[in-house]
């Protein structure tokens, strides 16, 4: 997935990668509406919440059909039973979710009880229907080979998405990991890259590997998106 043909991101190219949220346990009202106001001006792609602000959210940007509405499912552990999960996933469906950021069950897999992580990716992503599922794999409690293993169980489970963290964890994407990730997938699954993107430089590297959507908080996104802005034309040159 190395080597992608676009020379130029702009600002609004770079924010159309982007899923900003408030998914922290203290996030309330204000820091979505927050949320809100930065993607209406910059259209970031998606704003995530948690289960409780998706109709909340859903009223906020009704009128923004270029901004999804995202929330996790099994959030933030992935120990959820398999049941409970399938459950979330019909209600958010029923609040108007657009897209869902589901946690693996990271104790499961490095137990090797594979089936089981399997068919609980394969029961969320059937209950969604059309809806993108993103699996949250949690690089940072993993190795190398749980790496790939978990990546090889989303794609037989028939996820969108490989996403690497939470943002709960003390670290999440790197470029290490996301060059492992990438190169084991290729083209067999989409990438999300979060936590730890933090600036441009970053961003564009893990862009030219393949990441094609990355999870940041607002903070990062904004310094990311000014400092674009500051290049000359505007533009960030990606080859």
């Amino acid at each position: 997935m190395e080597g992608r043909n676009i020379m130029e991101l702009s600002s609004n190219d770079i924010a159309r990668l982007i899923d900003i949220s408030a998914v922290q346990t203290p996030n309330g009202i204000n820091e979505i509406k927050e949320l809100v106001k930065y993607a209406k001006e910059y259209k970031f792609i998606a704003v995530h919440v948690l289960p409780c602000w998706v109709t909340s959210l859903k009223e906020m940007i009704t009128e923004e059909d270029d901004i999804l509405i995202g929330s996790p499912v099994g959030f933030p552990s992935g120990g959820h039973k398999t049941e409970i999960k399938v459950s979330e996933t019909k209600q958010m469906l029923l609040d108007g979710v657009q897209e869902i950021d589901m946690m693996m069950n990271v104790g499961m897999l490095r137990s090797g009880n594979y089936q089981y992580v399997e068919n609980d990716i394969r029961s969320v992503v059937n209950a969604a229907g059309d809806v993108s599922i993103k699996v949250i794999i949690e690089t940072y409690y993993l190795t190398d080979n749980e790496i790939k293993k978990a990546c090889e169980l989303c794609i037989k489970a028939g996820a969108e998405f490989i996403k690497t963290s939470s943002g709960w964890t003390p670290q999440g994407a790197t470029l290490d990991n996301i060059r492992l990730i990438t190169s084991f997938v290729g083209n067999a699954i989409k990438v999300k890259a979060a936590g730890g993107v933090r600036d441009i430089e970053t961003l564009v590297k893990m862009y030219k590997m393949g990441v094609v959507r990355f999870g940041i908080n607002i903070n990062a996104s904004m310094k990311i998106i000014k400092e674009c802005e500051k290049l000359p034309g505007g533009v960030v040159r990606v080859s």
